[in-house]
């Protein structure tokens, strides 16, 4: 199961009312990302909140292919958010906070902590792909960045 899988919109219950209709609890769920990518009802939304949906649309769902939402650009960037906080130095928690913060946005620390342990694991393997191939410029960059997430 993917990290997006267990990503889930804060607060559901209150953005449902708000937008007078039944949306999943998961965040990249088919119909919550019709409902982001099409952008209808959002006027009804608070400003707050109207303005986190805005900023989660515009960062995951801004794409030019032609399956978007549903060409996994939206998750691929999410993972990719989670590991540049983690690149800050931020850890699991902070983490959860921080999307909280910038996307109303929750999960669980150890499934936040779960998909950067499993990162870790496919970036060793990489490096040892890029070892075996003699690509040592490439190797050395892959343990960079394993470095960077493991601290």
């Amino acid at each position: 199961m993917a990290i997006t899988d267990k990503i889930y919109v804060k607060n559901h219950q209150q953005l449902a009312s708000q937008l007078e209709t039944s949306i999943p609890k998961g965040a990249f769920k088919g119909a919550t990302l019709d409902i982001l990518f099409q952008g209808e009802g959002l006027e009804k939304l608070d400003d707050a909140t109207r303005d986190r949906v805005l900023d989660f649309a515009q960062d995951f769902l801004d794409c030019d292919c032609d399956n978007n939402p549903y060409c996994g650009c939206p998750e691929r960037k999410f993972m990719q958010y989670l590991l540049e906080l983690r690149a800050q130095g931020l850890g699991p928690d902070a983490i959860v906070d921080v999307m909280s913060d910038d996307y109303m946005l929750y999960a669980y620390p150890g499934d936040v902590l779960s998909f950067l342990d499993d990162a870790v694991r496919t970036l060793e393997a990489a490096e040892g792909l890029a070892r075996v191939d003699g690509k040592s410029e490439k190797r050395d960059e892959i343990r960079r960045v394993k470095r960077e997430l493991a601290k």
